[in-house]
């Protein structure tokens, strides 16, 4: 498995509607849990596919009518990397929203 060169709020969006899924999922589903344009998760997903993170495979459901959906899932060693960015993405927003809440407007008027 290959690190991410550049991880961006896309990809950890991606990486965390991944984690969320208790089985294989297809892009659809990760593109509603992300709010995130097909544009977008679908070369993420590719790319996550090539650095080894995850896998895909076609399903088999012959009784579902429609294209056939490509399933994606963790590799194991994909899902321990996932975790630590989205975790540190979570501590991150945390240790930010601490260090503004010090800073808030009180809405008290100012003196001239």
């Amino acid at each position: 498995m290959e690190p991410i060169k550049r991880v961006t709020a896309p990809t950890l969006d991606v990486l965390d509607a991944l984690l969320a899924a208790a089985e294989p999922t297809w892009g659809l589903l990760v593109i509603k849990a992300t709010g995130r344009q097909a544009g977008t998760v679908y070369p993420i997903l590719e790319r996550l596919e090539q650095l080894g993170w995850i896998r895909s495979s076609w399903d088999d459901d012959a009784e579902r009518s429609g294209p056939r959906r490509r399933l994606y899932e963790f590799t194991g060693d994909g899902a321990v990397a996932a975790r630590q960015l989205v975790d540190a993405r979570a501590d991150a927003a945390r240790a930010a929203a601490r260090s503004t809440g010090a800073t808030r407007p009180t809405n008290r008027p100012v003196a001239s």
